[in-house]
């Protein structure tokens, strides 16, 4: 296990609870985080040290978030809702936990992303592109928090930017079916299977990748228009109709850096095998 032995996970919703499954059962101490009191005990049955704690809830009791944040490792897993107010309310959260940090003994930080902070630039995209969004889109929420908590000393932090989530009760047939008039079906898609979401978490971990970032999705990127459509027919729903266009946007995001270091084989690498 190395030297982590206990690990704070920050939202053990579709991502973080399976996640915490599988670090207790690789023999790791794990505490997961809730907003709904109604899952506090489903973390406790599943052998995690439940806490109760809504980052935008003003009445949070600081000692709560400070027996949370008692530990060597925190995976950071809130997803902003980046379309409600563009991401103000989702910074005050990174504040707050930014501040409370600074007074717990992580030395580890595991912040999970998306590949949405990288632009369009109509070609194969590596990690190094960010720069191009730092350039055009200086205001980009996501990437605001990833800074906040990569250029400080107090602990170390790997960035994990995950392509398109897929799997358990995210079934991609769902997602454009019966929907016409859509753009860019000769864009590839970037997605990635939750299997291989938590395996990269956890090599990560036990590899003791820290102070990277890494782009992490499928190997292969095919069609939105013949992705989607067989996601959806194989459902039985009605699959989506996409508009011809002249020209296509679109981004490939490249996994090779991810494979690179830890030596990591896709569970999922084709998405059309995903159904």
């Amino acid at each position: 296990m190395g030297e982590l032995q206990k690990i704070s996970i920050l939202g053990c919703g579709w991502l973080g609870l399976p996640l915490a499954e599988q670090l207790v059962s690789a023999g790791y101490t794990v505490k997961g985080s809730t907003t709904s009191p109604g899952k506090l005990e489903l973390l406790q049955a599943k052998n995690i040290q439940p806490f109760l704690i809504n980052l935008q809830d003003e009445n949070l009791e600081k000692q709560t978030l400070a027996d949370f944040l008692d530990s060597d490792l925190l995976v950071l897993n809130i997803p902003p809702k980046l379309r409600s107010d563009g991401g103000e309310s989702y910074l005050h959260q990174m504040h707050i936990l930014l501040k409370a940090l600074l007074d717990s003994p992580v030395n580890r930080l595991l912040f999970v992303s998306s590949t949405s902070v990288y632009q369009d630039l109509n070609r194969t995209v590596t990690e190094e592109d960010i720069h191009f969004t730092k350039e055009a889109d200086s205001d980009n929420m996501l990437l605001k928090a990833e800074d906040m908590f990569t250029e400080r000393e107090e602990w170390i932090t790997t960035i994990v930017r995950f392509g398109g989530l897929v799997g358990g009760s995210r079934q991609p047939g769902k997602f454009l079916a019966g929907k016409k008039n859509l753009p860019n079906g000769d864009a590839p898609v970037n997605l990635i299977h939750l299997d291989d979401c938590i395996a990269i978490l956890q090599r990560i971990i036990e590899e003791q990748e820290w102070g990277k970032t890494y782009n992490a999705c499928a190997d292969k990127h095919p069609m939105r228009k013949v992705f989607f459509t067989k996601a959806a027919e194989s459902l039985g729903l009605t699959p989506p109709e996409f508009n011809d266009m002249e020209e296509t946007h679109f981004k490939l995001i490249s996994n090779k850096k991810l494979k690179d270091d830890l030596s990591y084989l896709f569970i999922h690498p084709d998405p059309m095998l995903f159904f």
